[in-house]
């Protein structure tokens, strides 16, 4: 009888991903359409310290990523949050609350990011080739059908995913390295605002250091999540024990820089009344960065193509995480089974993938005929706020299942660590660390948790676990 139920399994995921690519799923993750969003907004609120909240944001989500250390590392299975609010709670209505806000932020976020390439794309397109259309219809049909082209890389397995991962952060890579050697080149040549001004501290609020670096880190927060997708991928990362702490940690490191020097080359090239409104809003201030620096270099027909690569990156990794940790929580028995179906060639789970890729294509078509535009922008803030929410409970989390030793050769944060992530994230949550026309985020926020809500009143009608509880990992597929 067991043999028989052994047979009849779905295929495992397939182990694909080593240490180089994880590293750049990784980074690639971080990087993308935030850094584009945020940098402007972020010297409009400190003046020239800009680099400051990217590298306040940067501390926090390290204290957070040393508890997904140690949990990935204790429990090494597809699902991340989810599964670690499951293993110290083991409340029903909690762990598939925590399932909803991770796959809702990155679907939001993936949703959104697919309009903003749309747009980028046939920006790029109409300099090439004069009256190409772009307006809000051509936009919506080619967002519509990157998120299906998405997909489709998607089902061809996580290797070829991560594979097209790493072009596009290649090319992403490239132009943040274009927008700061133009910006170390202008500093130079002592043109520019140069550098005196990175140490400059501004507020057009007349709010103090603290209390001005306190919003911006809350923007600049945005950018900095990402490294938390990558748990989701466990189950097909080779030797996942040994390498994840050490690529992790590697990761938000190389991300925090990058960001710091992009936030020097901003502040110190494009003047202080410039910053905060860009010739092109689409690219922001970076774009600003390459027409003052470099006026005689056609580069700003080519930038909006290579803000493209970083937005499809930043969708494409949203896309898998989101799908895989729809396939975990079906495995744990908190979604129903049908979608932990598994392709069996590809191995790729595509029941997970057609259903995120529907959510996604209905947020496309709400977002991108949504009139009012503030609600848009603050998508971004409101996928913050969402993570910073998961984030301390993951870190109280960490500290509940301590009682579980493990198998002894996992990764161990610091007490200290966890304690300090999760009080500095539920900081973060306050309205005292957003603006006044980003309230809005919380709205935002509450409505979805309450269609997650809703959701998990009707799995619980249509599909109770025995019990009321889930299966735990290890005893998936037995009686």
């Amino acid at each position: 009888m067991s043999e028989e139920k052994t047979t009849d399994r779905e295929p495992e995921l397939k182990r694909v991903l080593g240490p180089g690519l994880l590293l750049l799923f990784i980074v690639g993750d971080i990087l993308g359409a935030g850094v584009y969003a945020v940098t402007g907004r972020l010297a409009d609120q400190v003046g020239g310290v800009a680099w400051l909240p990217f590298l306040v944001a940067f501390a926090v989500a390290t204290l957070t990523a040393y508890s997904y250390l140690e949990l990935v590392t204790k429990y090494p299975q597809a699902a991340g949050a989810a599964l670690y609010a499951h293993k110290a709670f083991g409340v029903h209505f909690v762990t598939f609350l925590v399932a909803f806000t991770v796959v809702c932020s990155g679907i939001t976020s993936a949703s959104t990011s697919s309009g903003l390439l749309a747009s980028n794309l046939l920006i790029g397109l109409d300099e090439v080739i004069p009256g190409v259309p772009t307006g809000s219809t051509a936009t919506l049909l080619v967002a519509l059908a990157f998120m299906v082209f998405l997909a489709l890389v998607n089902l061809r397995g996580v290797g070829e995913s991560v594979k097209f991962n790493v072009i596009l952060t290649v090319i992403e890579m490239a132009a943040l390295a274009i927008v700061i050697g133009i910006g170390f080149w202008v500093i130079g040549r002592g043109e520019g605002e140069g550098l005196d001004r990175v140490t400059v501290f501004e507020s057009p609020s007349d709010k103090g250091l603290f209390m001005a670096v306190t919003i911006a880190t809350a923007i600049a927060f945005f950018s900095m999540v990402g490294f938390e997708d990558s748990v989701n991928m466990v189950e097909e990362t080779k030797n996942p024990e040994k390498i994840f702490p050490k690529i992790m940690l590697t990761g938000l490191g190389i991300s925090v820089i990058i960001y710091m020097l992009v936030a020097v080359s901003v502040v110190a090239v494009v003047p202080a009344g410039q910053i905060a409104n860009p010739v092109n809003p689409e690219a922001g201030a970076l774009l600003d960065v390459v027409r003052i620096g470099s006026p005689d270099i056609p580069i700003d027909k080519l930038f909006p193509f290579m803000t493209v690569f970083a937005v499809a990156n930043t969708a494409l990794i949203n896309m898998l995480m989101a799908s895989r940790l729809i396939y975990g929580m079906a495995k744990q028995d908190v979604l129903p089974p049908v979608l932990g179906k598994v392709l069996p060639g590809r191995r790729s789970p595509y029941a997970a993938i057609a259903f995120t890729t529907v959510l996604a294509l209905g947020l496309i078509i709400v977002v991108r005929t949504q009139s009012d535009t503030t609600v848009v922008a603050a998508l971004s803030g409101t996928t913050a706020l969402l993570l910073l929410a998961v984030f301390s409970l993951v870190n109280v989390a960490c500290l509940i299942l301590r009682r579980d030793p493990g198998t002894g050769k996992t990764f161990r944060a610091p007490t200290w660590i966890p304690v300090l992530g999760a009080v500095t994230c539920l900081y973060l949550l306050g309205p005292w660390a957003r603006l006044d026309e980003d309230m809005v985020q919380y709205k935002i926020a509450g409505g979805l948790l309450a269609i997650g809500v809703l959701l998990w009143l009707v799995t619980m009608v249509v599909h109770r676990p025995e019990g009321g509880r889930f299966k735990d990992v290890e005893h998936l597929g037995e009686d």
